[in-house]
């Protein structure tokens, strides 16, 4: 696999046409696992394929029990200036339930010890709407976060997927989703409870202090160029958007064979008009109407009462062209999304 993603890194190299590249996100999986000589491997091949912003930012995600102080010296090495800690929670029953491989208390200390390491750029993800928990248990899982004095938090709501661990357990009646309503009051308390601490939700589900928004995803939510390598990535210039093969065996295959293992598809005046409110929306910057006029003023007039029915309901609000969610319309954002496609 890692020689598939290298022999890809340098098929990839000119498909940004740009001069610098400002952002390395290894995600999507767990690449903390990997070993440092295959982690080096891959992000030697990136360094001589690719020239790095000197101001760069470099994030890999890390599962706790990944972490210890020699792989943490080792990514500072390689210039990893960013770590993404999937902690998830920091109760024991909810990560046995989540199959999570590390405990409550290798949570915080993954965290410690970074911070001991002067990695000052962490992020670490939680979950909220769990089975079984109540507006207490999340509460408890804030102050942890809180305390733990990291500037970026992300956090996401459980979302049961079918032909998943967590659909099946839930076809077979293992355990029973969470009331909506207690969802809902879990977010709001983190909205609520993060502002306070100088936090500001500048995504759906991302909430940074001392302007430590996540500069990799932020580039993706304004519509920047980006190249994905491995099984599943994506790739973005403008113009059309490529997605690699998922399997992973048919992936390394294909690759090795020099065989085609991406589907292109070029990008319509729908597609990116769409693609503009879908990220942009969710996002503090907002979607600017003058923006959408000039990729298509037909579908922005096809849309317009709509924006003003939410304008209206207090879900959107707007100043200056540029179209915001109120703190109203932030719990109904995908649907207010889907309400402003063109079909």
């Amino acid at each position: 696999m890692v020689k598939a993603i290298c022999k890809e890194i340098i098929l990839k190299k000119h498909y940004l046409q740009t001069s610098e590249i400002e952002t390395i996100y290894f995600g999507g999986g767990t690449p903390s696992f990997l070993t440092n000589k295959n982690l080096q491997l891959i992000i030697e091949t990136i360094k001589q394929n690719f020239k790095l912003h000197k101001n760069i930012e470099f994030t890999i995600e890390c599962n706790p029990d990944d972490l210890d102080k020699e792989k943490l010296i080792f990514l500072k090495s390689m210039g990893v200036n960013r770590l993404s800690i999937g902690i998830q929670s920091f109760n024991e029953f909810q990560l046995k339930f989540m199959n999570r491989a590390h405990n409550a208390q290798e949570a915080l200390n993954s965290v410690k010890m970074a911070q001991q390491l002067e990695f000052n750029n962490i992020t670490i993800d939680l979950i909220y709407g769990l089975p079984n928990t109540n507006l207490t248990y999340w509460k408890n899982q804030v102050k942890k976060a809180v305390e733990l004095n990291v500037d970026h938090i992300s956090a996401y709501c459980l979302t049961i997927e079918p032909k998943t661990a967590f659909g099946n357990w839930h076809k077979m009646g293992k355990f029973s989703p969470i009331n909506d309503e207690v969802s809902l009051l879990q977010f709001q308390y983190l909205i609520d409870e993060l502002k306070k601490k100088g936090f500001e939700q500048y995504e759906i589900s991302n909430f940074a202090r001392n302007n430590a928004f996540s500069k990799h995803n932020s580039a993706y939510w304004q519509g920047k160029h980006y190249v994905g390598i491995g099984p599943s990535a994506h790739s973005f210039n403008g113009k059309e958007r490529q997605w690699n093969i998922a399997n992973n065996y048919k992936y390394i295959r294909a690759i090795n064979n020099d065989e085609t293992y991406y589907e292109t598809e070029i990008l319509t005046k729908k597609d990116n008009f769409n693609e503009r409110i879908m990220t942009r929306l969710r996002t503090k910057w907002g979607v600017d109407i003058n923006e959408l006029k000039e990729i298509s003023h037909k579908s922005y007039l096809a849309i317009e009462m709509i924006i003003q029915k939410f304008i209206a309901s207090k879900d959107l609000q707007k100043q200056d062209n540029i179209i915001t969610l109120t703190p109203k319309g932030k719990f109904i954002a995908d649907y207010i999304t889907s309400e402003l496609f063109i079909i």
